[in-house]
């Protein structure tokens, strides 16, 4: 269900996107709350889904993984069975950071990063491996302009 929220709380989101490690009490002053109030909505927004936990973004490149690679697949199965395995095994590789199903030409989207082309290789050639698929499209990245935005709240 979706939850209605006032611009209170969509300024506690904003802040909180834009940093999660602020304190109760420096969120609370951002956004002209005490910080009672400050916990009680936060509180709320957690139990009614909006927020789903904290996390933090890493720096793929400091971690060797400098290879992004988005990866569109075609398939002529669309059964329960063929579906579980897909996903589980989609889901079996750290490297696939997102997958979709989606509409168009293609069926599916992974983003997978990988340290260089080998490993992005490896991780391709155990996807068709275990999967059986109709096409696979691979589209390397040059640059990341945009990734990992804040949400338009």
């Amino acid at each position: 269900m979706e939850k209605k929220i006032d611009q209170i709380d969509r300024a506690l989101v904003r802040a909180l996107q834009r940093e999660a490690r602020l304190s109760q009490r420096e969120l609370a002053d951002e956004v002209g709350l005490s910080q009672n109030a400050c916990w009680r909505r936060l509180k709320a927004l957690h139990e009614s889904g909006l927020i789903e936990g904290h996390t933090l973004r890493l720096n793929p490149a400091r971690l060797g993984l400098n290879l992004t690679v988005f990866v569109m697949v075609r398939t002529r199965h669309h059964s329960k069975d063929w579906l579980k395995t897909f996903r589980d095994e989609v889901a079996s590789i750290p490297n696939v950071i997102d997958f979709y199903r989606i509409a168009g030409d293609y069926d599916y989207m992974l983003k997978v990063v990988a340290e260089d082309m080998n490993a992005f290789d490896r991780i391709y050639q155990r996807l068709i491996e275990k999967v059986d698929l109709d096409t696979v499209t691979s589209y390397m990245t040059m640059e990341a302009i945009a990734d990992a935005r804040d949400l338009p709240i």
